[in-house]
Formats: structure tokens, C-alpha cells, sequence
């Protein structure tokens, strides 16, 4: 992976941080590629593990990670069909995202619950 100065002013045709946003953007998104983490996974354990998340959510963020590049689809000539679920190598790549915003999820739990962040300006 290169590693290049951030530029606020994003010199780029296209910011870096909007395709890495395009990518991710969804509310389940993230929580997917979190859940995908720990290996290979069927859709009704995807669906266990995210409560809240509707069958046809769940179903079209899928999809979308998938054409991304993000999540391999895997579908087993079974009766009854089996498919799973997995990050692909540019999938795992995005790690290092996912472990920042986990930690920065807990360390504001442990820190705000019940209060709105302060911003100093």
C-alpha cells in the first residue's frame, strides 16, 4: 500500500477518503466487513450477528461489496444451496480501517456515553 502526505485540498481528480467513503458508505457496510473479519460467512449468520439489519439490507450492501471487489460470493451446487461469504485480499486490506474505527468506537463508549462530544475551536 503507498503512503502519501494527506492533503486536506485533495490535489487528486478524485479525494482518496471519498472512493475509501464510496466503498464503505452504507450504514451496515462497515459492520459487515467487521463480521467478515473473523473468516468466511453464511448470509443467515451475517444476519444473526447484525440483529437490526433488514434481509433486503443486508442483502443489497452484499451485493454491492461484492462488485466492489471488497467481498467474494461463493454459492455451493447443493440442495439446499449453500453460499458464503468472505473478504477478498483487497477486503482484508481495508483492516487497518476497520481496527482505527473500532478502537475509536470504544474509546469514545468509555469516554462520552451519554454526552455529546466536545469541540474546542
Amino acid at each position: 500500500m503507498s503512503e502519501q502526505a494527506m492533503s486536506p485540498d485533495c490535489p487528486h481528480a478524485r479525494c482518496p477518503v471519498e472512493t475509501t467513503l464510496n466503498i464503505m458508505s452504507g450504514k451496515w457496510k462497515g459492520i459487515i466487513l467487521y463480521r467478515l473479519l473473523g473468516g468466511k460467512k453464511r448470509f443467515n449468520e451475517l444476519k444473526r450477528l447484525m440483529d437490526n439489519v433488514t434481509h433486503r439490507t443486508l442483502t443489497l450492501q452484499l451485493r454491492e461489496l461484492e462488485q466492489d471487489g471488497v467481498v467474494k460470493r461463493t454459492v455451493y451446487a447443493e440442495v439446499p444451496p449453500r453460499v458464503e461469504y468472505e473478504l477478498t485480499e483487497l477486503g482484508y486490506s481495508m483492516k487497518p480501517i476497520i481496527q482505527s474505527m473500532f478502537d475509536w468506537g470504544l474509546d469514545y463508549q468509555k469516554n462520552s456515553v451519554g454526552e455529546p462530544p466536545s469541540i474546542t475551536i
